[in-house]
């Protein structure tokens, strides 16, 4: 059963106590199997007895990118190796890799996890399913693609690389789904333009993820494609896409508690934040075999709410991502998030939602750039209609970040377009 109605509509009682249940278990796995945990347990004073369910959690010790970067590369893994039948890891372009393995009943979960986003987005086995993530070490095409297949659609593994090829074979093969990134799946929409083969297609809907990405980008991406657009999240340390997915109503995304207990603590106490309030994401594996992960910290800002959504499932909902607190930029003093600037390039008229940051120090003092692309129709205006064009752009990023930069507009198609995660920033100051 693809979409677990009893776990998915199950009460909050009976789902914190399936979530205990689990708790308990993986606390006393890797408590036994795991030095690093069974070191920092004992540094705490903590044996798995102490932990009896899931309002024994506040009691676990916490884990972070950096704790899998030191124990490169299979340190934290809490079976044998032979057990271990894939690996996925992250570019280590910040340092080393992170690296996941996966036993044959993670990949199985994980499959299920995905399907389940499927069909909140609406997709079922008699779909075509265009994958569009990168294959490889990365999860995002793998995880899309064993989800497609538990769901007995039929999967077009595209990966990134020759978009041409991919709109091509969208028309063809009658293609009706899509997982890619967001940014990737507008640049797919214009080149469907260019060629006027939007009518052509008969593609519904869109699973994105892999970035974050604002409710404007959403909406401006099923109005030029007629779909509607969904977004999945994920992150390989906790499995990959298929964590998390919003449905129809697009009122936060659903969380699969049976698989990931969440958490939204304060970045400053390290305690656990009320419902509704903003703070860093952390999720507890409940049923990973090959790396389990204790109150692992995502970086991501959010807030969660437990009441019962529209669509009828009773799973925590987490709201749209406010930014990472490590993509966060301190620039002159104020918190800078490159969402806030996608937000507000996407609420005026003649702009596209394509922008690049780069940050500098010069004599000592920070200074910003934003190169922002106009449409089309900017540059057929005079050079003074274009400058007060430009002033209005620019008054519109100052009152969206509250800091004053050098804004650059360019021609259409200008900015690189990522067939992977989108790049915006280009901070400098680190090179010095």
């Amino acid at each position: 059963m693809i979409w677990n109605e009893a776990k998915e509509c199950m009460s909050r009682d009976e789902l914190e106590y399936l979530q205990s249940k689990r708790l308990v278990k993986v606390v006393d796995r890797v408590y036994h199997n795991v030095e690093f945990y069974r070191k920092k347990m004992q540094a705490m004073g903590i044996e798995p007895g102490d932990v009896n369910g899931i309002e024994d959690l506040h009691k676990l010790p916490y884990t972070t990118k950096d704790d899998l970067r030191d124990t490169y590369p299979f340190g934290l893994f809490a079976i044998p190796k032979s057990e271990i039948i894939r690996i996925h890891a992250s570019s280590g372009t910040k340092g080393k890799a992170t690296v996941v393995g996966y036993t044959r009943k993670d990949l199985e979960i994980w499959s299920e996890c995905v399907a389940r986003a499927l069909v909140q987005a609406g997709v079922t086995r008699d779909d075509i399913i265009q994958v569009a993530y990168g294959y490889g070490l990365f999860t995002g095409g793998l995880g899309a693609h064993g989800g497609a297949e538990k769901l007995g659609a039929m999967v077009v593994p595209m990966s990134t690389g020759n978009t041409k090829k991919l709109t091509t074979m969208m028309k063809d093969f009658g293609v009706t789904a899509i997982a890619c990134t967001p940014s990737y799946l507008l640049h797919i929409a214009e080149v469907l333009e260019e060629a006027g083969d939007i009518p052509n297609i008969k593609l519904k809907a869109a699973v994105c993820g892999a970035e974050p990405w604002t409710e404007n980008m959403r909406k401006q991406i099923e109005e030029k494609l007629h779909i509607n657009a969904f977004d999945i999240y994920g992150l390989s340390e906790v499995m990959g896409p298929g964590v998390a997915c919003d449905c129809e109503y697009h009122k936060g995304l659903h969380v699969y508690e049976d698989h990931f207990l969440p958490e939204i603590i304060s970045q400053d106490s390290l305690k656990p934040l009320p419902e509704g309030e903003v703070g860093e994401l952390v999720f507890t594996t409940l049923t990973k075999e090959g790396l389990p992960l204790l109150r692992y910290r995502t970086k991501d800002l959010t807030s969660i709410s437990y009441d019962k959504c529209e669509c009828g499932r009773t799973l925590a909902r987490i709201s749209r991502f406010k930014g990472r607190s490590d993509d966060m930029l301190i620039i002159r003093g104020v918190n800078v998030f490159p969402s806030q600037i996608e937000t507000a390039l996407l609420e005026m008229s003649g702009t596209t939602p394509h922008y690049l940051m780069t940050v500098d120090r010069v004599n000592n003092l920070d200074t910003l750039e934003i190169q922002v692309e106009a449409d089309g129709a900017y540059f057929t205006w005079d050079s003074s209609d274009r400058e007060k064009f430009r002033k209005k752009v620019a008054h519109v990023i100052h009152n969206a970040i509250g800091l004053a930069a050098e804004i650059k507009l360019v021609e259409p198609k200008t900015l690189e377009r990522s067939m992977g995660k989108a790049v915006h920033v280009i901070d400098n100051r680190k090179l010095v």
